[in-house]
């Protein structure tokens, strides 16, 4: 076997990997942490698990490319699991009082602005652009301040730095997620001029 056929990705949808077992282990910590934030008075144990579950999104990437494991399954589960995460949380969050509707909005409408994106570009013929740092880092940011928002307002006795280390995050992740959509709408801009339809899927 020829060293380029042993290092080219598995072909099909791969459903049986390692990188698609953590990812449906990360799924599965969606409705724990609703239950543990809506039903019980355990708001630790709900941060940890939304921080654990948002927090390693990386991990299944980084196995995928180790393992030569890249699956069509995984490039569809691991973004729609990540933005479950957010969604999740901010409906959450937004339900019991510690995310007020405005920061809410602006989330949500600028999730509405990539899926319409999305649209138009596969419409066209073309693949989402490639993932930016900058669009990485914003939902690294996003993710860590929903953790931190969940001590911040349901564990009195870590108010005092939790709230405004928790803020701090959210607003700036928030402004960082916007400006990782305009880099986005611009590339998709640049597909749409060039009109010749890509073929790879971004990562």
């Amino acid at each position: 076997m020829s060293k380029s056929a042993a290092a080219a990705p598995p072909a099909g949808w791969g459903v049986w990997t390692w990188p698609n077992l953590v990812t449906a282990v990360r799924l599965l910590g969606i409705p724990l942490f609703c239950y543990l934030l809506l039903a019980t008075q355990y708001y630790w144990q709900a941060a940890v698990v939304l921080a654990v579950g948002s927090g390693t999104d990386w991990v299944d990437g980084q196995l995928a490319r180790h393992l030569n494991q890249v699956s069509k399954l995984g490039r569809l589960l691991d973004p729609f699991v990540d933005r479950l995460y957010i969604l999740t949380a901010l409906l959450a969050l937004t339900y019991v009082g510690l995310l007020p509707w405005l920061f809410t909005l602006a989330a949500l409408a600028r999730e509405a602005v990539m899926v319409a994106m999305v649209i138009v570009l596969r419409w066209h013929g073309h693949a989402p652009p490639q993932v930016h740092f900058l669009g990485k880092s914003a939902t690294t940011v996003v993710f860590c301040s929903f953790p931190v928002l969940v001590i911040a307002g349901l564990v009195p006795e870590a108010d005092f730095w939790a709230k405004p280390f928790g803020w701090a995050l959210a607003w700036w992740g928030l402004g960082l997620y916007w400006l990782a959509a305009l880099v986005y709408l611009r590339q998709a801009a640049g597909l749409l001029k060039a009109g010749r339809p890509r073929t790879e899927i971004a990562a």
